[in-house]
């Protein structure tokens, strides 16, 4: 998945996944709180990968943690307009108003509060070059 993509957040809480980002997420794709007050987007195959990270955890050292993540989960539906509903505990966790950013990594998608990614994205950007992330991401 790629890109970056501004759309509005109506009254009941639903956001158009954006149609590049659709395809690949698919009819039923996966939301969780991501761990900066944002959200992550999974599709079915990506929430399985995400999932199996689980496996073999010992339910006392990871029972409360895993809990508290997969109880913020959803399981969202794609209806026919191409909205997903978000949850008023998501919306309010990742500080959702009427416009959400959208942006697009190789395992997941991420939505944002628009304001709070510019601000992100513009904080980041004061402090590294395109070289520079080139060169950390070796590239």
């Amino acid at each position: 998945m790629t890109g970056k993509y501004n759309h509005g957040i109506d009254a009941k809480g639903r956001l158009t996944v954006p149609s590049q980002l659709r395809r690949e997420l698919g009819d039923v794709c996966y939301v969780v709180q991501g761990p900066k007050e944002y959200l992550n987007v999974y599709s079915a195959e990506g929430w399985e990968k995400f999932c199996a990270k689980f496996e073999g955890q010992s339910q006392s050292k990871a029972g409360d943690m895993m809990r508290i993540l997969f109880s913020r989960a959803a399981t969202c539906e794609v209806d026919g307009q191409g909205r997903i509903l978000l949850t008023p505990e998501m919306r309010e966790y990742a500080h959702l108003g009427k416009t959400a950013t959208v942006v697009g990594l190789p395992d997941r998608a991420e939505i944002w509060d628009s304001e709070r990614y510019r601000a992100a994205e513009e904080a980041y950007l004061q402090t590294k070059t395109m070289a520079e992330i080139y060169e950390e991401l070796g590239l």
